[in-house]
């Protein structure tokens, strides 16, 4: 009960601090609108025409494809931590230390190959082609006779 007291005792300390710090910056910054204020500003650049423009999803999935395998990486090393003492652990569990290796062996495959399958479902459909037309996109699989998966993944539009 103490440790969830605890828990309820941070969530609100961290709200309160992020409530009242919006409340006083709101409070005590002038308020001076121009429309030089109001203008989009990205990158240090003043835009050029309209800023509603089509994203190339390109740039998006090889983010996310980074920060998945980035996460992974920063969760390999508590995985270490935990049974890099091993030894303590075993004997505390009651189990062999083999055992108990072959344990953490076996999650962290486990765990490495669902990205994986998630990071070859991206290549198969070429979603990691930097090169492709954004426009047209089809399977990279031969066509198999009673259809199945060689329909275009998405439809050329521009056509």
């Amino acid at each position: 009960m103490a440790v969830l007291l605890s828990i309820c005792v941070f969530f609100a300390f961290g709200a309160a601090f992020v409530f009242v710090n919006l409340t006083v910056g709101s409070l005590l910054r002038p308020r001076l609108p121009n429309p030089q204020k109001s203008d989009v500003y990205e990158c240090g650049e003043p835009t050029i025409g309209s800023s509603w423009v089509q994203f190339d999803l390109r740039f998006y999935i090889i983010a996310l494809v980074f920060l998945v395998f980035d996460v992974e990486v920063a969760l390999f090393y508590p995985w270490a931590v935990a049974y890099g003492n091993a030894e303590e652990l075993a004997h505390q569990w009651k189990m062999t230390l083999f055992d108990l290796r072959s344990a953490a062996v076996v999650d962290m495959l486990f765990f490495f190959g669902v990205l994986l399958v998630g990071f070859a479902y991206l290549w198969r459909f070429g979603y990691l082609d930097w090169v492709r037309s954004a426009a047209s996109t089809s399977l990279k699989i031969p066509p198999r006779p009673g259809g199945g998966l060689s329909r275009e993944a998405r439809i050329d539009r521009s056509l």
